[in-house]
């Protein structure tokens, strides 16, 4: 089953005189279960895809349907209904309430949750905070978790109202090499579970992860391939920290 269904998606922008053509007539499928990264360079239209995506931007011209649902034509409060309860975001920068405590931060989207199924928020966010393997960290702060944990809280955020995607916008951009491979081989265990992923990367290391990769150039889908050498964030975290190992050894001797 489609969760996202793109057809003929067009996003113009009046700049001054100048029409900017941010989209071209995307077309774009993305299965239940799928892990997709989404990469492009400067101004190749990648940001306003994840923005159409995400029900942060309308289309121009073109259709946009999610888990079934046509989203061209939703107003402003639909469309935040429909990113509460459809997507799950992930951002670069965590987006957690400072003074707040992690099961706090993951309850948040169910106190916006028009459709009455946000009962008991806390044994829910308490749920998925385990499931990112934080069950020990309900009650710390964000200052209080290492870079890679708060990304934990975000993903955990993002999975609690069991959306139909989670939409990650360059996720591992803020963390070294070591949390970069704990977040993606969280990413790649929560889709091997059936979560289906989109991820807006620049890396291409990074994209390595994922199970299928869509490039983005003048705004338009230039090429959609899948993964042929797919590489194990769990595998090379453990070869990370080998090497990392053996070389704090050698300096020590």
């Amino acid at each position: 089953m489609a969760v996202i269904e793109l057809r003929g998606v067009q996003r113009r922008y009046q700049v001054g005189d100048i029409v900017v053509r941010a989209l071209r007539g995307v077309d774009l499928d993305v299965e239940s279960g799928e892990f997709v990264a989404i990469m492009g360079p400067s101004g190749s239209g990648k940001s306003t895809l994840m923005n159409t995506l995400g029900c942060l931007d309308r289309p121009t011209e073109g259709r946009y349907l999610l888990d079934g649902l046509d989203t061209s034509e939703a107003g402003p409060d639909e469309a935040a209904d429909i990113r509460n309860a459809k997507i799950g975001f992930v951002f670069q920068g965590f987006n957690l309430l400072a003074r707040t405590s992690a099961l706090e931060n993951v309850e948040l989207p169910l106190f916006y949750d028009r459709s009455g199924s946000g009962a008991d928020a806390a044994a829910r966010a308490r749920a998925a905070l385990e499931e990112v393997g934080l069950g020990d960290r309900l009650d710390h702060k964000p200052n209080q978790l290492s870079g890679g944990q708060q990304q934990r809280v975000a993903i955990a955020r993002a999975m609690v109202n069991d959306p139909a995607f989670i939409l990650a916008d360059e996720p591992t951009g803020n963390l070294d090499t070591e949390m970069t491979l704990e977040v993606m081989s969280l990413f790649q265990d929560l889709n091997e579970r059936g979560k289906t992923i989109v991820m807006v990367t620049h890396e291409p290391e990074v994209a390595a992860y994922t199970k299928r990769v869509i490039t983005m150039r003048d705004g338009a889908v230039v090429s959609d391939a899948p993964v042929t050498e797919r590489r194990r964030a769990a595998a090379d975290l453990v070869d990370w920290k080998r090497r990392h190992a053996a070389l704090a050894a050698e300096v020590a001797s």
